[in-house]
């Protein structure tokens, strides 16, 4: 018994026995071989493995039209405002396209008629909303040039792609930047002019009322827009941008209709403005050239508006957004057209230098009914409001991904919002401190006139690379350059106004707007 004992203690204490080498590739270690000592992947030609295969393919199909394009480059771009949802469609870009693309700016118009006269005013206006029609095409296709490769959601992106992070910044940040911001100060001087005239309308002559000062209205203004700024992200601002598009052509409709209703006015002429000297008749032609080119805006946000959609290899995001672009933009039309051609009709040469809205106020403050004017006065404040939303959006989101990129998380709600109020609390200090930047208003906007005419042609150039020589290469040069003459015209013809006419700066002495 004792040896017995003694033989298991010395097998259990054995020390244990190796594995057999193994000759095996190590692509084959613990993967059991295939019938009749064939490889897997020669098993998965058989017929019984096609299920297999087909599934496999079925799966990796769905990665690559669905995990792999729509990725972001960068992950922490689903922290950001813009590419926070991507669950756009068409009818979302119609609506951000018309909130953005129609604004005061355009009831201006027809004083650029006055400029011109009928036949040159009509030809540069239709020329214009040609050119600016290509360019949004461009854009549009730009924002993904390559099905799977790299989304452009955000201009600025786009521009250090093809000119290079120091020139894009001399090229073109100034004017998106002054795109976004300056036109959110625009919006608090129109919008909050607009609600004094609005209380006027509605309290009357006789009313007792202590009214707001101009100051208090806009702070009256900014505190509604930052409120309302307070919807997360591009997308959930589609509503509101539905509401201001519908305000923005309501008015413009109600304007052109109750102007022709009433008749031409008294002693109207079609003759351009006969100047004192050639170089007052030179100023004439650039301004209205210069209204005309201004008019059109959006061309800053049309990428970021095609970066809340998403995008596969079958169904890229160029098809909705091009959709929604072409109904926004035939609204436009709709509206710039009769608001342009109705207006001068109406009050010829004799049109204000603030455009139609003022012409109506001017000549029919007492013929049109007050609910006429106070229904089209509350309109241009909600169209205000909500274009505010839609320009603000890259500046908050510039603001934002200093920190993501920072800090490597999402922006909390709280900070959020203090952005957002800081924001309008700069803009509203701007409007208010430098309330002579609107005399500046031409020459800013001639040089962010590239922007919507010029660029957008460099840039397909230098990302589609087209054969030097042919049609597409020459008409994106022609038009190119032809943009960047425009601009450089517009900004030497506002700075020899300056020169002649002066610059009244007065600090903190903010007009009422008419």
């Amino acid at each position: 018994m004792s040896s017995g004992k003694e033989a298991i203690i010395e097998v259990e204490s054995a020390p244990p026995t190796p594995p057999p080498p193994v000759s095996a590739p190590p692509s084959r270690v613990h993967s059991p071989a295939a019938p009749g000592g064939r490889s897997p992947l020669r098993a998965m030609a058989t017929p019984l493995a096609s299920p297999v295969r087909k599934a496999v393919a079925t799966v990796r199909g769905c990665l690559e039209e669905v995990g792999h394009i729509t990725r972001l480059a960068d992950p922490r771009d689903a922290w950001l405002p813009i590419t926070e949802s991507r669950s756009g469609n068409a009818y979302y870009a119609a609506f951000h396209n018309l909130s953005s693309g129609i604004g005061f700016q355009a009831l201006v118009l027809p004083a650029a008629f006055a400029s011109l006269g009928w036949t040159w005013a009509i030809t540069c206006l239709t020329l214009a909303f040609a050119w600016q029609l290509y360019t949004l095409w461009l854009l549009v296709r730009l924002h993904e040039p390559v099905a799977g490769g790299v989304r452009y959601s955000r201009y600025m992106h786009l521009a250090t792609t093809v000119f290079g992070e120091r020139w894009a910044k001399i090229l073109a940040l100034l004017p998106v930047m002054y795109l976004s911001a300056g036109i959110c100060t625009a919006l608090i001087i129109v919008g909050g002019g607009s609600m004094k005239m609005l209380f006027g309308i509605a309290c009357g002559e006789a009313c007792l009322a202590q009214p707001l000062t101009t100051v208090e209205w806009y702070l009256v203004f900014i505190c509604a827009a930052v409120l309302l700024s307070q919807l997360p992200n591009l997308n959930s601002i589609a509503g509101v941008s539905l509401v201001g598009a519908t305000a923005a052509a309501a008015y413009c409709t109600m304007i052109w209709v109750a102007s022709v209703a009433k008749g031409r006015v008294p002693g109207v002429s079609y003759d351009p403005v006969k100047a004192p000297n050639d170089v007052d008749a030179a100023l004439g032609i650039v301004n209205g050239l210069g209204i005309i080119a201004f008019a059109f805006r959006g061309h800053n946000v049309v990428l970021e508006i095609q970066g809340t959609m998403p995008s596969t290899l079958k169904h890229p995001s160029h098809v909705p957004m091009w959709k929604g672009v072409k109904v926004a933009y035939a609204i436009v039309a709709l509206c710039f057209y009769p608001l342009a051609i109705g207006g001068f009709w109406a009050y010829g040469n004799q049109i204000p230098p603030n455009g139609i809205l003022s012409a109506l106020y001017k000549f029919h403050s007492r013929d049109v009914s007050r609910l006429v004017l106070g229904i089209t006065t509350l309109l241009v404040i909600v169209n205000c409001l909500t274009t505010f939303q839609i320009y603000a959006m890259p500046v908050y989101d510039n603001m934002e991904a200093g920190y993501v990129h920072r800090k490597n998380r999402p922006c909390p709600w709280w900070l959020r919002s203090g952005f957002r109020a800081f924001f309008g609390a700069v803009n509203l200090l701007i409007a208010v401190a430098l309330p002579f930047l609107s005399e500046l208003a031409g020459l800013l906007g001639g040089i962010s006139l590239p922007v919507t005419l010029a660029y957008p042609c460099f840039m397909w150039v230098a990302i589609k690379k087209p054969r030097k020589g042919t049609a597409t290469w020459n008409v994106n040069w022609a038009l190119g350059i032809l943009g960047m003459s425009i601009s450089f015209v517009l900004i030497v013809g506002n700075l020899w106004g300056l020169v002649e006419k002066g610059l009244r700066v007065k600090f903190f002495k903010p007009a009422d707007f008419q």
